[in-house]
């Protein structure tokens, strides 16, 4: 019987998040100087939501940080961060499977799944390109 490896394995456990209120201009910020595409949002260190640099380009002006940048553009910034973020997000478990990231996957329109404690607790990220990296060393 073949033991399939656990999510833990393989997931990001640098978790980056931001906190409901928090301005767009800090998000971007963040996506910015970081290589992440993906943050999560937490109150009172519990998930409760999820944001794409993919979400954030949506939500803002196209005119940020160019010579046509206006007022209006650049009161984009102030939205915040729960007026974006997607909602309830699919998560696992970190003592979840490779199989069951992958079913999660091809069952949901999602590019990556926060994985959190018994608390709701964040510990980790997985992205599909990591589940597709953890196949091609196999």
């Amino acid at each position: 019987m073949k033991i399939m490896p656990t999510i833990d394995s393989l997931m990001t456990a640098t978790v980056v998040s931001v906190e409901m209120d928090d301005s767009l201009q800090v998000v971007k910020h963040i996506f910015e100087n970081t290589n992440f595409h993906h943050l999560l949002v937490v109150s009172d260190d519990k998930l409760i939501g999820i944001i794409s640099d993919r979400d954030l380009l949506k939500a803002i002006s196209p005119h940020i940080d160019t010579p046509s940048e206006t007022s209006r553009d650049s009161a984009t910034m102030n939205k915040r961060a729960h007026q974006i973020m997607s909602r309830n997000p699919t998560t696992l478990h970190s003592d979840a499977t490779i199989q069951d990231a992958i079913s999660l996957f091809n069952s949901h329109t999602i590019s990556c799944i926060p994985i959190i404690d018994k608390s709701q607790n964040p510990v980790g990220i997985v992205s599909w390109r990591d589940i597709l990296k953890a196949v091609e060393e196999k």
